[in-house]
């Protein structure tokens, strides 16, 4: 059997790899948010197939000497592109097609939608409120099944650590490919902090049930015997998400891709974190109670 336990500290560097970088980006790039957090407006445009090769950056520059503020263009399939913008009703809007027509021919409007800023803003508020109000609730409930603090707590901080991960991975790509971070990628966070706690807690309940049935174990070998009854499972049960996630972000639309993105980068970090940081967390925990005894 292998002794996981007596290597915990290089799984602990290896999510450092991953942390580090993470904090880095967030605290000099942030997030790249989308329509959704600041408000403005959306519209997708079917353009005839012979102009499509022209929406280029001339293009674009003359759209903005125009005055037509575009913050990011989206082609969402071989014709269709999505155009978005701050500041942009429905009397732009038609300004924006006859500039376009200009342009690039007679588009075809597929749709328009507007989001006030002050609706932005309340996505924002929300967000932060549920995923605090999801954080405690997780916290008190594996802390009174296992009733001890030091599962809730090291079950939030494996959560946090992918949170932090996914978060990361989204400031990068939002510098390098301005990817934006909408209401959609709020439903992946949230459902990856669920998908963590879940396999965390099945590891904790193999602890607990090794403690009543090998009393003779430390704890220490008791985690480590838990986290070898369980890894296979676990392993098992991630591939046959993520092998789903990558069929879904290859082959699905582009409205989705990075939905699901943030959704295969989170089963991947909580399938490792749930083993190797939230067991090891709690084996560390022990430790520094024993040096302070």
């Amino acid at each position: 059997m292998i002794n996981f336990m007596k290597i915990k500290s290089i799984f602990f560097i290896i999510s450092l790899i991953f942390i580090i970088p993470s904090a880095y980006f967030l605290a000099r790039f942030g997030l790249k948010p989308a329509l959704d957090f600041t408000g403005g407006a959306m519209l997708e445009l079917k353009i005839t197939p012979t102009h499509v090769s022209e929406i280029t950056i001339p293009f674009l520059n003359g759209i903005a000497e125009q005055g037509f503020n575009i913050s990011s263009i989206q082609q969402t399939g071989d014709n269709t592109f999505i155009f978005k913008a701050q500041d942009f009703d429905q009397d732009l809007n038609q300004k924006f097609q006859q500039e376009i027509t200009n342009f690039l021919g007679d588009p075809e409007e597929i749709h328009f939608a507007t989001i006030g800023p002050t609706l932005g803003k309340e996505l924002i508020r929300k967000t932060l409120t549920g995923i605090a109000i999801a954080t405690g609730f997780i916290m008190l409930y594996v802390t009174s099944r296992f009733k001890d603090k030091k599962y809730g707590v090291c079950a939030i901080l494996a959560m946090l650590h992918d949170s932090f991960i996914m978060l990361g991975v989204f400031s990068f790509l939002g510098a390098t490919q301005g990817i934006e971070v909408d209401a959609l990628f709020v439903t992946a966070l949230l459902t990856i902090l669920s998908f963590s706690v879940h396999d965390t807690i099945v590891v904790y309940d193999r602890i607990r049930e090794t403690l009543k049935t090998h009393p003779k174990l430390n704890f220490t070998q008791t985690v480590n015997k838990a986290i070898t009854e369980t890894l296979g499972r676990s392993v098992n049960n991630s591939l046959t998400i993520i092998f789903m996630l990558l069929a879904l972000f290859l082959l699905g639309g582009v409205t989705i891709k990075w939905f699901i993105f943030a959704l295969l980068i989170g089963t991947i970090s909580g399938t490792y974190s749930s083993t190797f940081t939230a067991a090891p967390l709690l084996v560390l925990w022990e430790e520094i109670k024993r040096r302070k005894k």
